[in-house]
């Protein structure tokens, strides 16, 4: 019988920009009760004078990621994306790289990718203090590999 893969087994890494400017560390994404892709396929639909049926083709995508967290103090992703939040940062201030990896892969397989980061709601929750909004597709997809040396609280991407 095949083994269901876990969602744990499933890990985000946010791009903190460094001091400076020259790069991004990415930490592994803690707290997060909500990360999930949507796809969101752009359809090209027709129907030809000689035919009964419809036709469709999917002509693009336009992923997005929503996401949710509790905020945590001292959290390098947190603060980041609360810094966008509360300075309603646009453009290129708004743009952040992830990195999933699929620990399931004896490989670390990973895929890095640049998002704009939409912020959407804050406050919520009774408990904790609660942040949500999307990270909407900015770039290209480039597939690789990560690697850590901290037990996967950070990671280094390398492209394949």
């Amino acid at each position: 019988m095949a083994e269901i893969i876990k969602r744990y087994k499933k890990l985000a890494f946010y791009g903190v920009p460094s001091e400076g400017g020259s790069g991004y560390t990415f930490f592994r994404m803690k707290g997060f009760d909500e990360i999930s892709t949507a796809k969101n396929p752009k359809e090209y639909s027709r129907q030809y004078i000689d035919e009964e049926f419809e036709q469709t083709d999917v002509v693009a995508y336009t992923p997005s990621i929503s996401f949710g967290f509790d905020r945590f103090q001292g959290d390098a992703v947190h603060d980041d994306i609360i810094s966008i939040f509360n300075h309603e940062k646009v453009g290129a201030d708004a743009v952040r790289p992830i990195i999933m990896v699929d620990m399931a892969d004896d490989e670390k397989g990973a895929v890095k990718r640049d998002f704009s980061v939409i912020a959407e709601n804050e406050g919520s929750g009774m408990d904790a203090y609660k942040y949500s909004g999307t990270f909407r597709v900015k770039g290209e997809k480039v597939f690789g590999k990560a690697v850590s040396s901290d037990d996967w609280q950070t990671c280094t991407f390398e492209e394949i």
